[in-house]
């Protein structure tokens, strides 16, 4: 069978990029298209495929300036040509599912969340724009939502990473899904013993505006409680400037260091609406605690009670509440680390093969 992965661009290691590479050791023989691809950025299982990048690669400083280009990524995917391939994996959230698949193949989607910059989070993206941003994005983004919304049909399934995400491909695409979670390698994490755990709280991933790490700051800023946060992005020094005396800002690190802090922490502070989240999911694979925002993917992987609390409102109050809260509870860092395994590696692989498989053989002209 020969197998196409589609993903949006290749130019770092996030969720996105682990289920490609996931996706690579399914199918070991696949080709793999991308808008932007940055070799030393990606793992190396990623490396070993063949990986063909649209036009835009070619385009000046397309590494760093990918997301500028993006009016352009639709007609850059209607031009790759797939004749030949039985099986097309696109991997969604930013601009991959509307290539145009060969009559024959069967197109699988499995989609991280429609692109949020021109739907649920449009005005969240607009507002925090630049002044000319700000001027383009109106039409730009009513082009691309026409796209996006006709470029759904070109899918034969949609597999949602999360609930949540499932009901946004109902709300914007009106199309059902299957929801089989993301693969977090959950056995690479391990339980650290009492004497080894520190005295901060933890917050790491991406700084970037919607996950909200600087209520996290100011929420510890004002307990006055140790905080490490773990991370980069466009909010990295922001954050360094509003950081008070008990945190401690540590950037990007590498993940052995991540792994140590994950074990350590007293919990893992979690301020955002995430899609899914495989962060918190990594902590408590570490026998951690989650504090995190009632809404998006950790509603669906965090125990309430068992493997942490949640706070309603992002708000710095609601945060400090939480916090406290979770100080009074007893957690069993074992009973944590099991429920976490739930959402690993093998639960992926079996899914989305019995999913695939069983569409492959509807597509099997009886004889």
């Amino acid at each position: 069978m020969k197998v196409a992965i589609v993903h949006y661009w290749l130019v770092g290691m996030r969720g996105g990029e682990k289920v490609v590479e996931a996706l690579c050791e399914m199918y070991p023989q696949a080709d793999i298209f991308t808008h932007v691809y940055v070799p030393e950025m990606v793992s190396d299982r990623i490396r070993q495929h063949r990986v063909i990048p649209t036009y835009i690669n070619s385009l000046p400083r397309a590494a760093r300036m990918y997301k500028s280009y993006l009016p352009l990524m639709p007609l850059a995917l209607e031009q790759l040509d797939l004749r030949g391939y039985d099986l097309v994996i696109s991997s969604e959230s930013g601009p991959s599912k509307g290539i145009i698949p060969p009559p024959e193949a069967l197109h699988v989607c499995y989609c991280h969340t429609p692109m949020r910059y021109i739907w649920n989070m449009y005005h969240d993206y607009r507002s925090g724009a630049g002044r000319l941003t700000r001027l383009l994005m109106p039409p730009l983004s009513h082009y691309l939502r026409m796209w996006d919304i006709s470029s759904a049909a070109r899918v034969d399934s949609f597999v949602a990473n999360s609930a949540t995400v499932a009901n946004r491909i109902q709300r914007y695409y009106r199309r059902d899904s299957v929801v089989i979670h993301p693969p977090v390698d959950t056995e690479t994490f391990s339980v650290a013993a009492p004497s080894e755990l520190g005295d901060y709280y933890l917050m790491a991933g991406e700084l970037v505006s919607y996950k909200r790490p600087d209520l996290a700051v100011r929420a510890f800023n004002e307990m006055g409680l140790k905080l490490v946060v773990i991370g980069s992005g466009e909010m990295l020094d922001k954050i360094r400037r509003i950081a008070g005396p008990t945190i401690t800002v540590m950037g990007s690190q590498p993940f052995d260091m991540l792994q140590k802090h994950y074990s350590q922490c007293r919990a893992l502070i979690f301020p955002g609406e995430e899609d899914f989240g495989m962060v918190p999911v990594e902590a408590m694979a570490s026998g951690r605690p989650v504090v995190a925002f009632a809404r998006g993917g950790a509603t669906e992987t965090v125990l309430q009670g068992v493997s942490g609390v949640f706070f309603g409102e992002q708000t710095v109050e609601a945060i400090c509440k939480s916090v406290r809260s979770l100080a009074e509870m007893e957690c069993d860092p074992s009973m944590i680390a099991a429920h976490a395994r739930q959402f690993g590696r093998d639960q992926f692989f079996n899914k989305m093969r019995a999913h695939i498989d069983s569409l492959m053989v509807k597509r099997v002209p009886a004889h």
